[in-house]
């Protein structure tokens, strides 16, 4: 998308400046930048802050699938910089971990080497969220002071700094479930799906707000004709992008309940099409977000109903004439639907192998990415 961005900037009547292009946009029209340099300086960053948040999404799966996210049993903004370096710091940690229910209940025999693995787990994913806050805070501190911003810009350079603050607090305060005493409880030690899901929407809304501002100021927008048949695409690759991510944040559900090991057979669940045990909890809505069997079960509707909207959504934008590069951006569309929706039917059907299930993870942002990229293909000139 980066490459698309810098690069495409052709459209039917010739190559155009970016920024005659980028201005025609209301979110940069409202906030004009000083010159075309720092509109894709500004753009870049952006980006590069997207791929960052996308990174830290992957890694913390990563974390999630080898069960290393409750390693670390406390919270420091800086003094945790430092891992352990001697065998006596190691086995310090060790016994701090040793305190709390994952290692009592799960990981009683666990050895201090199998220790240290999932403790670098963690590390690096905290390490990263850390690298995430410089990557946003530092450039736009000294964008601000430069005076690239005007006022909506700063707006919207604020409240994607304070979400990624608020994004180290709502981390911690996930693994906090996950160390709490349950003392009528034998269940694995897991943190709460709710605040797994919290964590991980946040997230999301962080990495979709970056890359639709960057792409904003790098893409050149089309002039098209505001006809009907338009207006009718523009909503539905809106409403499919909204199903989209509806669909990624079920799966943090589906990982925080270990949902994806409780019926490994597809199309049908077991030998149902609906399984029994669906509605099983009471009242019936906790089963939405806390029975495995429903959890699967939604996500798999979910899934099948993001590939369905986007195969009429491709089908529809057939008819339109479009340039060439949103073009690009449907085809891309319906081949990553395909691609996701094959790795998650493979994941499951090979009970959740931990590359392929990160890999299926990875692809819900690059399903989103190219979702956000069309809808910024779209995008409404103002008058």
């Amino acid at each position: 998308l980066l490459l698309m961005a810098t690069a495409g900037t052709y459209d039917q009547r010739g190559r155009r400046s970016i920024v005659s292009e980028v201005a025609a946009h209301p979110s940069v029209a409202a906030s004009p930048l000083s010159s075309s340099g720092t509109h894709q300086a500004v753009g870049r960053w952006l980006l590069l802050c997207s791929g960052a948040v996308a990174g830290a999404v992957v890694l913390g799966g990563v974390t999630r699938l080898t069960e290393s996210g409750l390693s670390m049993v406390d919270w420091h903004l800086v003094r945790e910089m430092k891992p352990p370096r001697t065998r006596e710091e190691w086995e310090a940690e060790f016994q701090k971990y040793q305190q709390f229910p994952e290692f009592k209940i799960l990981n009683h025999d666990m050895t201090l080497t199998e220790f240290k693995f999932i403790w670098y787990m963690e590390y690096s994913h905290r390490m990263w969220g850390r690298l995430v806050g410089l990557a946003y805070i530092l450039p736009a501190a000294y964008f601000w002071r430069k005076g690239c911003f005007s006022r909506p810009m700063k707006a919207r350079v604020v409240a994607l700094c304070g979400l990624v603050c608020f994004q180290g607090l709502l981390g911690w305060y996930m693994v906090k479930s996950g160390l709490e005493e349950k003392p009528d409880s034998h269940d694995i030690p897991r943190v709460s799906q709710y605040r797994l899901a919290a964590h991980l929407g946040s997230a999301l809304v962080l990495y979709c707000a970056s890359l639709w501002t960057g792409l904003s100021l790098l893409l050149p927008q089309h002039k098209l004709p505001e006809t009907r048949q338009l207006l009718r695409l523009r909503r539905f690759a809106h409403g499919t992008t909204g199903l989209v991510f509806l669909t990624a944040l079920s799966g943090a559900f589906v990982a925080g309940l270990d949902a994806g090991l409780v019926y490994n057979s597809f199309p049908k669940m077991g030998e149902r099409w609906i399984p029994e045990d669906m509605l099983a909890f009471s009242p019936l809505l906790k089963n939405a977000f806390e029975n495995p069997t429903t959890v699967q079960f939604d996500h798999r509707i979910l899934g099948v109903t993001s590939l369905t909207a986007i195969t009429a959504l491709y089908l529809l934008a057939r008819k339109i004439p479009l340039p060439r590069r949103t073009k690009m951006a449907v085809a891309s569309l319906l081949a990553v639907a395909y691609l996701q929706v094959g790795l998650g039917i493979s994941t499951l059907l090979l009970y959740v192998p931990t590359p392929l299930a990160a890999i299926h993870q990875s692809g819900s942002l690059a399903l989103l990415s190219v979702a956000l990229w069309l809808m910024n293909e779209l995008r409404r000139v103002p008058k």
